[in-house]
């Protein structure tokens, strides 16, 4: 009797064995069903959640420094200005076709409001560091073109009934925020750490050498051409805390 005893749990196990096999690809198959529902219904048109629609303002910023021109040129033209220079307004365009004319140039602003200009240069800067933070760096660019287009420059700042036509909400927005006076402060800040003081101020670098020039005063083409074919030669004048005026570039044999 006691030998016949181990047969009752291995036809047990025999049974488990046979009704286990045909049934798990079944379980298998219907947890893959029902992961596809779950994707289905989490993709399906109305039914988006608000972590899917917040990044699409995020998607349209382009952060400092603002650039135009050729972003993959060998040189990078920083321009220091202050919105409210009447020197900057009118230099702004001459190097604007300058730089459209070199395919080897990116201009890059750099925020620098002097004191004497404020608060209206601080005030305009935010206006145009916002569109950009907002829109991007064509309507950053657009922005500037407007404020030297209607400024009374000098710190007088712009008409008072006058409102910037192209404000939309996201620009509001980051105006009522704090965002645009860090990078105002950080740009800056680096300038005075640098040594430029006054606007229009300029630095030339060569993403080749790594060399790099500063040039005070609204540098004529010409001079700029002749500052690049110095930094292309590997001339031992450049360094990167070389700082020539406008007339001494002038000068230069090219």
């Amino acid at each position: 009797m006691e030998q016949k005893r181990p047969s009752i749990p291995m036809q047990v196990q025999a049974f488990r064995r046979r009704h286990w096999r045909p049934s798990w690809p079944w379980t298998v198959a219907a947890a893959l069903v029902a992961l596809l529902l779950i994707w289905l219904v989490s993709r399906w048109p109305g039914q988006s959640t608000p972590q899917t629609s917040a990044p699409v303002s995020e998607t349209q910023v382009a952060g400092p420094p603002c650039q135009m021109g050729n972003p993959e040129g060998r040189f990078t033209l920083t321009l220091y200005a202050d919105l409210e220079c009447p020197f900057c307004r009118s230099y702004f365009p001459v190097l604007k076709r300058w730089v459209a004319g070199n395919a080897d140039v990116a201009l890059q602003w750099h925020h620098l409001p002097l004191a004497a200009h404020e608060p209206a240069a601080s005030a305009e800067a935010r206006l145009a560091e916002c569109a950009g933070q907002a829109s991007g760096h064509a309507a950053f660019w657009q922005a500037v073109e407007w404020v030297y287009a209607h400024t009374r420059s000098d710190g007088q700042g712009l008409p008072e009934d006058l409102r910037y036509p192209d404000l939309t909400p996201p620009i509001e927005q980051c105006i009522a925020s704090e965002r645009p006076d860090a990078a105002i402060r950080a740009q800056t800040a680096e300038a005075t750490n640098s040594g430029v003081t006054a606007t229009p101020s300029l630095r030339l670098h060569d993403r080749e050498t790594g060399k790099a020039i500063l040039l005070q005063g609204p540098i004529e083409g010409d001079a700029l051409l002749s500052a690049m074919d110095m930094l292309a030669a590997r001339d031992p004048a450049a360094t990167p805390t070389s700082e020539m005026p406008a007339d001494v570039v002038g000068d230069m044999p090219r």
